[in-house]
């Protein structure tokens, strides 16, 4: 097993969890009697350029086959992308004669606010069930897989991009060299790209392992997406340390060949802030293990004398990273009795792995459970400032990591 950035062998663990089935793989009331099947969740570092990353135990056309996660069911999640498109507008000077192109475009969360102000884009989404989605809002858009082929292919119709997005799409590719090389074929000779990504600086201090499962390929640090970029011929010439997702980062990358755009202190100023953390170290990556064990105890813990002590525990949220941390913790409908979700597409269904089943969000407060977990702790304050009823019974929210916290 190599580095799937520079092909060194890949001998360091970073964390093990266990084995897990796909974090999507959402099941049917008339499946639950059916095998299902299980993957490693064995994550490993490169001792070389120090990329985090999952072997491909699946491919990514049975992943990402039939997806059930529609961007545009968080409410915060649009307004981060309508505040993007209102702030990279003017900064670009995009216009009618531009061209923006997403890939992994989802439902369209992102481009209708382009769409919204006249400008042309397109949309690249291997999932069907969310790209119609998108279709249906009136998004251009090709479901199919990105790389360096659909890059070539795509400039040399005349379709080069002069923005390419990529929100939380980086870290689900499996052929990472392919995939930034079609990025370089497709952006205009001044052209700008802007991932963002969960920052693995976050993932490692605020004990993020459940962002970790198999449709995730890739963790990043800064150190190390530079350098994944810089071996294709893009420069990051800006970040932005963003709150999104338990801590994210926003790179924005150019030709290294174009002049026009100075590299910015807030580069270096993060590559010094990530060495003096031991992100070039393969001694930091050596000690998270055990803080992921000492948080699961936690956990279990927590759940165990809510039990014991006669009270009711249920989940807010399926998230696909929920379903990483209840896996690992071994947790099952005797410690959380259920879940709720505001996507219709994983209502009536059941977690993969634990089968904890899943219902409209109404259920709690028909129910009213001494415990809510939150499951997509990100959103904690979208979900809590929707559900303050909650209080009116003495219900408690819970949040698991990085340690329990009820709140």
């Amino acid at each position: 097993m190599n580095c799937r950035s520079c092909n060194a062998p890949l001998t360091e663990v970073f964390v093990d969890l266990g084995m897990s089935p796909l974090s999507n793989a959402y099941i049917r009331a008339d499946q639950l009697g059916a095998p299902e099947v299980f993957f490693p969740l064995d994550v490993r570092v490169c001792s070389e350029c120090f990329l985090v990353q999952l072997p491909e135990y699946e491919a990514p056309d049975v992943i990402f086959g039939d997806y059930a996660y529609f961007s545009s069911y968080s409410d915060s999640w649009l307004k981060h992308a309508s505040e993007y498109v209102s702030m990279i507008t003017p900064r670009l000077g995009l216009g009618p004669q531009s061209h923006v192109v997403e890939i992994a475009s989802n439902d369209g969360y992102l481009l209708q606010y382009f769409v919204d102000i006249g400008v042309p884009v397109l949309g690249i989404e291997p999932a069907d069930s969310v790209a119609q989605a998108a279709i249906k809002k009136g998004i251009p858009t090709i479901v199919e897989f990105f790389g360096e082929s659909l890059g070539r292919r795509l400039a040399s119709e005349g379709q080069l991009a002069d923005l390419v997005i990529g929100n939380n799409v980086l870290a689900h590719v499996p052929n990472l060299n392919d995939f930034v090389a079609g990025v370089k074929a497709l952006l205009t000779p001044t052209g700008v790209a802007t991932f963002e990504f969960p920052h693995l600086l976050h993932l490692v201090d605020r004990l993020e392992f459940d962002t970790i499962y198999h449709e995730h390929f890739s963790y990043f640090s800064f150190i190390t997406v530079r350098s994944v970029f810089e071996r294709h011929g893009l420069t990051l010439f800006d970040v932005e340390e963003l709150e999104s997702h338990g801590g994210s980062l926003r790179i924005y990358a150019k030709h290294t060949e174009d002049r026009s755009k100075d590299v910015l202190a807030a580069v270096e100023g993060l590559i010094d802030r990530e060495r003096a953390a031991g992100f070039d170290s393969i001694e930091t990556y050596r000690g998270f293990q055990p803080l992921v064990e000492a948080a699961k105890r936690e956990i279990l813990a927590f759940l165990i004398q809510a039990k014991n002590e006669g009270k009711r525990v249920v989940g807010y949220g399926a998230p696909a990273k929920g379903n990483t941390l209840l896996n690992y913790c071994g947790v099952r409908t005797d410690l959380i009795e259920y879940t709720v979700d505001r996507n219709p597409h994983k209502r009536d269904k059941f977690l993969p792995g634990t089968h904890i089943p899943v219902y409209a969000p109404e259920k709690i407060f028909e129910d009213q459970p001494d415990y809510v977990m939150v499951l997509p702790w990100n959103l904690k304050e979208e979900i809590i400032g929707q559900n303050l009823g909650i209080a009116e019974w003495g219900g408690r929210f819970v949040l698991p990591l990085p340690r329990v916290e009820v709140l």
